[in-house]
């Protein structure tokens, strides 16, 4: 009898391990918030996963990427800035903006990286079009929110889409 239940232990447990890790799916997502402040300014913050950032960099430049434990901080937070400036792209009531990497800084697995835009009109619509991580990752998820005189929208674009707007 006990040997019985050892036995359906075992292909329990086995069969338990096996559901876990076969409905395992790594998610890739990033999350943009943008928000317009009452002197003009645009404010911009970036959250990806620090291993999906550092390997995309990785790759793309060639060149070693710890942005944890930087050994030359202002190199990586260029080649951080340049990556972020040319897949995020924003406009203001169908102008261009141009985003001033300000840092980054970490939180537990993720870093977020901040950006900037001063003396920016009341937005009555903004443009984006991201392709944060799309090199890499087929399955990427961009989700952007916004908050402008404390209306705030959402949306979530998935590889291959691009393009969202939002109206205040």
């Amino acid at each position: 009898m006990i040997k019985k239940f050892r036995v359906i232990k075992i292909f329990g447990g086995a069969f338990l391990t096996w559901m876990l890790l076969s409905s395992f799916h790594p998610y890739y997502v990033s999350v943009t918030d943008i928000k317009y402040k009452a002197d003009k300014t645009l404010q911009v913050s970036c959250k990806m996963f620090t291993d999906n950032i550092e390997n995309t960099l990785k790759k793309i430049y060639k060149k070693p990427v710890d942005l944890l434990h930087p050994k030359e901080k202002v190199t990586e937070e260029k080649l951080l800035a340049h990556y972020i400036t040319n897949h995020l792209k924003i406009k203001v009531n169908g102008k261009l903006q141009i985003l001033n990497f300000i840092g980054y800084e970490k939180e537990e697995d993720a870093v977020w990286s901040y950006f900037e835009v001063k003396d920016v009109a009341l937005p009555k619509t903004l443009q984006v079009e991201i392709t944060l991580l799309y090199e890499y990752f087929s399955e990427q998820i961009n989700m952007v929110h916004t908050e402008v005189s404390e209306k705030k929208q959402s949306y979530k674009v998935t590889n291959p889409e691009k393009e969202m707007s939002f109206s205040f």
